[in-house]
């Protein structure tokens, strides 16, 4: 048996970013002001972020040119490889083929460094000096403060307590790049003085606490790692490139498969997908969450704040509302309330599915997948693991497509405590 690896050349990764709000049939509800309850004037939100983020977020143009110096920092790991998980397929007797675009490769080990090192380049470029955000298992916090560190901005962090303390070398890996980080609630803010020192955290409370440091500090700016169509933009370089190499196989994928948490790397792998879908093309799109957080397969569509103080623009996505405490699980990138607008209309106008598995479930299978595939899979990919082997034990002839959006090997506690 040989491993079969697709890579793409180069030359041949995307040089622009794809814009889905350029191709759906319909609109997206616009975000709210909660002081008047009429949609956000964009220069509010210029408090909090820079202009051409903003721009991003508010562009219908298809497709958004990537900076050359974001281009030359995504060539130290991209193209990310396509692999075939033919020790899985073999282990499951299996005749579902079974494939999986690897983003573990990055500098911090996950997809969250493809729009972190977009975010401080544009924040650079608009003369910030401190970016400030929240990170919940810490992917997000230690790919930040990487790209901080290759931009030059001080960048601090605000990190969901329960997983600051389950992932001690998340923390270690955000310091080695100069990321000053915190457990929260914190005693630094008003908002997280609120709360006492049993509490575990959210990633609504970390929001807070985050978009309250940046309103006392002039030039500083908010970064976030999900949810914003603005991430979800700098994160379709995973589905361009996953596209690419499917041509190059000859293959158009029966399923495409991708946890979800707040929505990057699903909305990264599946958005490129969508005009397929919309053409006809009979293609799966599953999201996979955790049954301790259900947002898309158990919240309600409306609209809700992205934070747990109610500091940010309210936004119409499926929730369990801001003040929802989900259960300490490991899979601390997936605690989180809502869902990315994007993704949340293309499941409310079924264009897409979602799914919620158990966490015993989704261990073994990152158990299983390590055994055979040779990867410990992070805790959150490891549910599109799950996801996957069900399908796979159905022993149909299919083609299955799934982001691995990043290695565990950070995060051995949880396989210990499983």
């Amino acid at each position: 048996m040989f491993r079969e690896v697709v890579y793409l050349k180069p030359e041949e990764m995307p040089k622009s970013y794809y814009n889905v709000l350029a191709d759906l049939p319909f609109k997206l509800d616009p975000p709210l002001d909660p002081a008047t309850g009429e949609p956000m004037k964009p220069e509010k939100l210029l408090a909090i972020f820079p202009e051409p983020l903003l721009e991003q977020e508010m562009s219908d143009e298809r497709f958004i040119p990537i900076p050359e110096p974001v281009l030359r920092e995504y060539a130290v790991y991209r193209p990310t490889p396509l692999v075939r998980a033919r020790f899985l397929e073999e282990y499951l007797g299996t005749q579902t083929r079974i494939y999986y675009k690897y983003e573990g490769v990055s500098p911090t080990g996950s997809h969250k460094t493809n729009t972190a090192l977009a975010q401080a380049y544009y924040n650079k470029i608009s003369g910030t000096k401190t970016l400030v955000t929240e990170t919940g298992a810490g992917q997000w916090g230690s790919a930040l403060s990487y790209a901080g560190a290759k931009f030059g901005l001080e960048v601090r962090i605000f990190m969901v307590k329960v997983s600051f303390y389950q992932k001690p070398f998340r923390k270690l890996l955000m310091n080695i790049f100069d990321g000053n980080v915190v457990p929260s609630p914190s005693s630094l803010t008003r908002f997280g003085q609120k709360f006492d020192g049993e509490h575990p955290g959210t990633l609504g409370i970390a929001i807070s606490e985050a978009i309250e440091t940046v309103l006392k500090q002039n030039d500083a700016k908010y970064a976030l790692g999900s949810v914003l169509n603005h991430v979800l933009l700098h994160q379709t370089v995973i589905g361009l490139e996953l596209k690419e190499q499917l041509k190059k196989l000859k293959i158009i994928p029966d399923m495409v498969v991708a946890c979800h948490g707040g929505g990057s790397n699903f909305g990264g792998t599946i958005l490129p997908f969508i005009p397929d879908v919309l053409n006809g093309k009979d293609i799966k799109i599953i999201a996979v969450e955790p049954e301790s957080c259900p947002s898309l397969t158990k919240g309600e569509y409306r609209y809700d704040f992205g934070d747990t103080a109610g500091l940010t623009p309210m936004m119409k996505m499926y929730t369990l509302g801001k003040d929802f405490v989900p259960p300490a699980i490991h899979a601390g990138g997936l605690r989180y309330h809502g869902a990315a607008p994007i993704v949340s209309k293309l499941l409310h106008e079924k264009l897409i599915s979602a799914v919620a598995v158990s966490q015993d479930e989704v261990f073994q299978a990152g158990k299983l997948f390590a055994r055979v595939e040779g990867i410990v899979p992070a805790p959150e990919s490891a549910h599109a693991v799950a996801y996957v082997i069900k399908e796979a034990k159905k022993n149909e002839k299919k083609t299955i497509v799934f982001t691995l959006s990043g290695h565990g090997y950070f995060d051995l506690s949880a396989y210990i405590n499983a």
